[in-house]
């Protein structure tokens, strides 16, 4: 089994000096850890499908506030990690400091797009085309006509998905009712299920019979609850489908796991700029398996195979939150 190498807290040293060469790439995973069931442990599966193909080992960190964050890049610099990749959105100013200091280093940056940086390989995901997708089987699935959102912290990217959500909601069902609530304004709105679990039961006493969640780990209180209280669930990132069989809808695909993967087998042969990946680049997208196959009728997957050929061929635009900070189909 492949060595990983692991910082220990803040306090945690490297233990070699400044400027040490090392052959390894380094993954630093955000707020909520690597077994987040969802976004960073999408993360985790690619770089340890990357090392079990390979033989190779990385460093990684899991970070426990956000004083780490700039920290944690420098170390890795420091001691010769190449490239670094780094997940979330939060690690976008660390990077914008620390980067142009460490020209020779390659970074990762998953859920940013937006940093001047020449060493830096930018990955963005069309969310809003998969949540689209999995907003249409919300709608044809529910029976009330509600179907709910429980999103992780209040910001853009979250609302992207959101929007994207009600879209395809509406696309099925005009008339249906979409709930939509954030789970907090800090980073702590990721790693709080029991949050997400009474966000819960407060959508399903408005109604909701179907509820994404697009929450870290928060979703995993979500997706418990909705299993308990017996409505169905959409997971996100992770294929989350297997965590209550017959219970979860679908899950949102984000290939972090492929990015990741990707991005350890170039090595320091990376190439950077900004990329984004959507239904086209196979980016995103929604999982069937056994876990959901009884949930998913032959007339759902075949409007939404249909839905997915119109959003790559341009023949439904799926509005983007980003475009104007606001959403045709739901309302913040």
């Amino acid at each position: 089994m492949t060595f990983m190498h692991k910082f220990l807290g803040a306090t945690a040293a490297l233990g070699l000096s400044a400027g040490a060469a090392l052959a390894e790439p380094a993954v630093i995973f955000d707020l909520g850890g690597k077994f987040d069931k969802s976004f960073n442990e999408a993360a985790h599966n690619g770089a340890s499908r990357w090392a079990e193909e390979t033989g190779g080992s990385y460093r990684e960190i899991e970070l426990q506030s956000e004083a780490q964050r700039e920290q944690a890049l420098r170390r890795f610099a420091e001691a010769g990690a190449n490239p670094i990749i780094t997940m979330g959105f939060a690690m976008a100013n660390p990077l914008s400091t620390v980067a142009p200091d460490y020209p020779d280093t390659k970074f990762v940056a998953i859920d940013v797009t937006w940093l001047d940086a020449p060493n830096i390989r930018q990955i963005g995901f069309a969310e809003h085309e998969g949540s689209y997708l999995v907003g249409m089987m919300a709608g044809m699935a529910s029976e009330s006509g509600t179907v709910g959102f429980i999103g992780g912290m209040d910001i853009p990217l979250i609302r992207h998905f959101a929007c994207g959500y009600a879209q395809g909601v509406k696309a099925v069902n005009a008339d249906a009712t979409v709930v939509a609530n954030m789970t907090g304004t800090t980073p702590a709105a990721w790693n709080d299920p029991v949050k997400g679990s009474e966000l819960t039961k407060a959508q399903i006493s408005q109604g909701a019979d179907v509820v994404y969640a697009a929450a870290g780990g928060t979703g995993v209180g979500v997706l418990q609850t909705a299993a308990d209280e017996d409505i169905l669930s959409i997971g996100v990132d992770s294929n989350q489908n297997h965590l209550h069989p017959g219970k979860v809808l679908t899950s949102m695909l984000k290939r972090v796991d492929v990015a990741v993967y990707d991005a350890l087998k170039a090595g320091t042969d990376l190439e950077t700029g900004v990329f984004t990946f959507g239904l086209a680049e196979e980016g995103v997208g929604y999982a069937l398996d056994d876990n959901n196959a009884p949930l998913v009728s032959d007339e759902m997957k075949a409007a939404v195979e249909a839905a997915r050929e119109k959003i790559i061929s341009g023949d439904i635009e799926v509005a983007s939150y980003y475009a104007t900070d606001s959403c045709p189909a739901l309302d913040f």
